[in-house]
């Protein structure tokens, strides 16, 4: 059977044809035989409505209407907050001997990976050093001197590095976790006439926590790369990977959260009091245990203490420190 050439042609053509109608614009809607309710006699969000004299279809609600669980007026409870945005002192809500056993429950459940069973920042997390910037311990004066509402804030909204747990903690839940956080900042910071009012042996505390912190310094010296506390450059620069240094403290003199590594040995550093120090190897070793001692001018206080490090550690950190610095001997 013979095709015509006609034919052949048309077979060849036809496609083509068809093809180059792509993108043309139609003036009729194209043909939708199943419409699923595609297409309904009612106004989508944010569409103009003339029926009205405002033009908008969404209306407003009706004068007078109250809320349920979502007007949230009372921004010392929702917020933390007072009228002016300042942090609230203290708790909005009452605060019983269950509503802090409440928040402990809580803590353990979200806190406790990061910030540790005493609240002192040596979490799992951190102690394993899964590279996470160490979380700060509720210990620090820093801290012990915030308001509540700022405690609550950081667990609505997060901070730094730490998320919001507004979706998954409820309101009164954060609250009762500031609360057990206070009574956690209570038990390790007493003074020693209050502690005097109750039948204990200081003597006996003071020697069994000695032995308890010399037996884990050497344990930390044992585990530490498995060198036994030997201190080097190499060493440094692995525990700063480690620990998340490279986070705030660039090596090349860029400017990130906090001062640069590069040629800080050595330097004269001006601090936001207006004081100025040499930055030697006393002023480094006390930047890593003690931050907030000295705040460098034009930088942030948000670094937390790296006490938890052995001696072998932080002597390598600053070797470290010192190796990027012109002025190192």
């Amino acid at each position: 059977m013979k095709v015509s050439k006609y034919l052949l042609l048309a077979v060849l053509v036809l496609p083509l044809a068809l093809a180059g109608c792509r993108g043309g614009k139609f003036q009729s809607q194209p043909v939708h035989p199943n419409m699923n309710m595609d297409q309904q006699k009612r106004f989508e969000a944010q569409e103009k409505n003339e029926f009205f004299s405002d033009n908008r279809a969404m209306r407003k609600p009706v004068e007078g209407t109250i809320a349920r669980d979502n007007l949230k007026e009372d921004k010392a409870l929702y917020q933390g907050i007072n009228e002016d945005s300042s942090f609230v002192d203290q708790i909005p809500v009452d605060v019983t001997k269950s509503f802090i056993y409440r928040g402990k429950d809580q803590y353990e459940v979200f806190c406790t990976p990061c910030h540790g069973i005493a609240g002192d920042g040596n979490g799992i997390i951190m102690a394993n050093n899964y590279g996470y910037v160490p979380a700060p311990s509720f210990h620090l004066e820093r801290l012990r001197n915030q308001s509540d509402g700022y405690l609550y804030s950081a667990i609505a909204n997060g901070i730094r590095n730490m998320p919001s747990y507004a979706t998954q903690i409820p309101v009164k839940d954060r609250w009762a976790i500031v609360a057990y956080v206070r009574a956690l900042q209570k038990s390790q910071n007493v003074s020693e006439d209050e502690i005097q009012e109750y039948d204990v042996d200081l003597a006996a505390l003071e020697e069994d926590y000695q032995e308890k912190l010399a037996a884990q310094q050497a344990k930390e010296e044992a585990q530490a790369g498995g060198d036994g506390g030997e201190v080097s450059v190499e060493r440094g620069k692995t525990i700063a990977q480690n620990n998340g240094c490279m986070t705030c403290h660039s090596t090349d003199g860029s400017k990130l959260v906090g001062p640069t590594w590069q040629n800080l040995y050595g330097s004269e550093r001006t601090f936001d009091d207006g004081s100025t120090a040499t930055a030697n190897e006393e002023y480094l070793k006390e930047s890593i245990v003690e931050p907030s001692a000295k705040v460098v001018e034009g930088y942030p206080p948000s670094m937390v203490s790296y006490d938890f490090l052995s001696d072998s550690e932080i002597n390598s950190l600053v070797e470290y420190i010192k190796s990027l610095s012109e002025n190192a001997e």
